[in-house]
């Protein structure tokens, strides 16, 4: 889908516990695949809780923060920032979706119209995800993003018409950025023109990253980061559009669900031991976290096995940060756990209001007969 443009790195580090070789990337692409769900499930939450209008403003709220943070240094970044306007925006999206593994195709016509193409299948509404999205939300993160590229250019001009949108129907989502012969008003940075198609893509005139600046090692990571920004981007959106305490049920709830759905996807790439109670969960959990960025350690005391880390590396350096983005880590490791094995409790704490650590997750095993919240039935 849209890219980050610092694909490679978030903008509070650089990910200093990566210490992984090429025997590794299989974890690095769990973790993608964790959080790429992650946010597409976040998406459908809020649709099926909540309601078009209010999942069309927030995928619009996080294309529109993406934007504005990636968008002006990705065209410095990919040399773009001398080329039109037009085909610049449509290289940027071209090459950075490239690094998230995203299929795009780029169609030059002229300085001035520019074509991208997301074809079937989407990378961001995986699977049977598809059915749930209604066309608003699309059509919201088209005008967060695609809408605003004239914007940020200072080219009052430059619009975005959208030819076709996967989620109405029709064979992929495309479109292309146009400049005009006069200013446009914010209604017309994103029009529509249903009769149009684009034209047949040729891969031979498409641009290509810089195999000097971008070896196979970074794009293995940028790999897992292209995915764990958009959840980067989502948290905070999340919560200052629907405060702390709706946002922070759906954050978790969520996480419960795409955990649990995911475990076994994901405990295959893993090299942990695979054995039930609080050990073998938390050897799970040590990797898992090791394997999103995070330098994390394991204890165990009379059998029960605690996981630490200094911090959440994904939501570390956020602004507008609050304590209920971690509802999000809470839910996703509730949900593998349960599907690890579903006899463990899990007990967190956590020592910063402002930061998103230290974090500790301890594991143990509840009672026989206890419920999932400790108590024992009647």
């Amino acid at each position: 889908m849209i890219a980050r443009t610092e694909a490679d790195d978030f903008k509070t580090g650089d990910f200093k516990a990566d210490n992984f070789k090429a025997d590794n990337f299989k974890a690095w692409h769990a973790v993608a695949d964790l959080y790429h769900a992650y946010f597409t499930g976040l998406v459908m939450s809020v649709v099926t809780r909540r309601g078009t209008a209010d999942a069309a403003e927030f995928v619009f709220r996080v294309f529109r923060r993406q934007h504005h943070e990636r968008f002006l240094a990705g065209i410095e970044k990919f040399g773009l920032s001398k080329t039109p306007h037009a085909v610049a925006a449509a290289q940027y999206h071209y090459l950075s979706n490239q690094i998230g593994g995203v299929n795009v195709e780029y169609i030059r016509e002229s300085d001035r119209k520019a074509w991208i193409r997301y074809p079937t299948p989407r990378w961001i509404w995986r699977g049977t995800a598809i059915c749930a999205i209604p066309g608003d939300v699309s059509t919201a993160m088209l005008r967060g993003w695609h809408a605003h590229n004239g914007v940020s250019f200072k080219n009052p001009r430059m619009g975005f018409v959208c030819t076709k949108q996967t989620v109405d129907g029709q064979n992929g989502l495309e479109g292309f950025y146009y400049e005009y012969d006069r200013d446009l008003t914010p209604d017309e940075r994103l029009t529509f023109a249903r009769h149009l198609e684009a034209p047949p893509f040729d891969p031979a005139t498409a641009p290509k990253l810089a195999t000097d600046t971008w070896p196979q090692s970074r794009l293995k990571k940028a790999y897992r980061n292209y995915a764990m920004e958009y959840v980067r981007s989502a948290l905070p959106v999340m919560v200052q559009l629907f405060g702390p305490h709706d946002a922070g049920y759906l954050l978790h709830l969520t996480g419960r669900l795409i955990g649990m759905q995911f475990y076994t996807d994901v405990a295959a790439s893993l090299s942990a031991n695979h054995r039930d109670g609080p050990d073998g969960f938390g050897e799970f959990l040590l990797e898992l976290l090791r394997a999103q960025g995070d330098d994390a350690d394991l204890t165990a005391v009379n059998g029960n096995v605690t996981v630490s880390h200094r911090q959440w590396n994904l939501i570390a350096g956020v602004p507008d940060y609050h304590p209920a983005c971690l509802n999000a880590l809470s839910g996703l490791i509730e949900g593998l756990m349960n599907a690890h094995d579903r006899r463990l409790s899990l007990g967190f704490v956590t020592q910063a209001e402002t930061v998103p650590g230290p974090l500790s997750w301890t594991l143990k095993l509840r009672p026989p007969g206890a419920t999932n919240d400790g108590r024992f039935p009647a």
